[in-house]
């Protein structure tokens, strides 16, 4: 198969509806998308990406009236968030309809719905006209691409067509929150904050086991590794080499050469970075690379939670801070 690229929506949401897989930016992540009603355009997702089935798809669509094209029986709690954060990067899970195929869910009652804020996303998903499933744009296990070079890095050969967008200015995927149980629950921490969500919703709870966490994309299995290895470390503490590279917001201070350096003006900046710089650190052959860690508040929280899950780290190693883990979605 050859990959196609194009930078007009309308063409590719043409191959989409043809029944074909379609890479496209969003403002967290690009996504590799279907038409999610079609259970053998979703099945190609899984085959292109070697996604795990027993991982969940999020459903995107280009506004708030048309989240009830695949789900039903939405709560307050779901209402309220989604009129809050979108478009934007929050993902409800809801109560699925009937018409949505088990291979976009999993298997589950459930499914994940967001509408992306970016503008040539929403021009995308218009011009689809159906809902469009969509994981991160990535071979599974991989950092989430944030440019259509990683796209095709990845995937060139295995999809349709790429969407040539901007880099995603956000760089961190969706928040996750299950609204079909009482009290709702964050199932993963992304681009919105848990403090921002309970403003909305004050009684937000953060998922704690992994049958909860099922419900959203990836959450049992390792996601944004790179082929070095990774550690945590701070400015402080991380040990230099010719063959390390460092990411953080502070410089490291022990002697010695490194073989590369980013640093980030602030947590958002880190955020938009990550993914990118995993990806650059293994294509300049690193062995190490060393993460600065930070508080895990607001964006941190979700910013630590991809460190760790870089790292190795499970969801249920990490520091007791309230973080649920993470999956490679939108």
């Amino acid at each position: 198969m050859i990959t196609q690229r194009t930078d007009d929506p309308e063409k590719a949401a043409r191959w989409l509806r043809a029944g074909d897989c379609v890479a496209f930016p969003t403002e967290t992540v690009y996504g590799l998308g279907a038409n999610a009603l079609n259970a053998d355009a979703v099945a190609k997702i899984f085959e292109a990406k070697d996604r795990p089935a027993d991982n969940p798809l999020i459903v995107h669509v280009a506004s708030v009236e048309q989240v009830e094209r695949v789900a039903q029986n939405l709560s307050s709690a779901a209402w309220a968030l989604l009129r809050a954060f979108s478009p934007g990067p929050l993902t409800c899970v809801v109560h699925k309809r009937d018409d949505v195929p088990n291979v976009t869910t999993a298997g589950l009652d459930t499914v994940g719905v967001r509408i992306p804020s970016l503008p040539v996303a929403q021009s995308f998903l218009t011009a689809c006209a159906v809902p469009v499933a969509a994981p991160s744009a990535n071979r599974s296990g991989r950092p989430s691409p944030t440019t259509w070079e990683a796209v095709r890095y990845d995937l060139d050969g295995r999809i349709r067509g790429i969407l040539i967008g901007p880099q995603s200015p956000t760089g961190i995927e969706s928040t996750v929150v299950d609204t079909t149980v009482d009290p709702p629950v964050v199932l993963r921490p992304g681009a919105v904050s848990v403090e921002e969500a309970r403003r909305v919703v004050p009684e937000l709870a953060m998922a704690d086991s992994v049958e909860q966490q099922k419900r959203s994309p990836g959450t049992r299995h390792r996601h944004y590794a790179p082929d070095a290895t990774v550690e945590i470390a701070s400015a402080d503490e991380a040990t230099p080499g010719v063959d390390a590279a460092y990411l953080g917001l502070n410089r490291p201070t022990r002697s010695g050469s490194w073989g590369h350096i980013v640093l980030a003006s602030n947590i958002p900046d880190y955020a938009a970075r990550l993914y990118a710089a995993l990806r650059k650190f293994d294509a300049e052959e690193m062995d190490r690379i060393v993460c600065e860690p930070v508080e895990p508040t607001g964006l941190g929280r979700a910013l630590m939670d991809r460190v760790r899950r870089a790292a190795g780290h499970a969801s249920g190693e990490t520091p007791n801070d309230g973080a649920a883990g993470a999956g490679e979605a939108l």
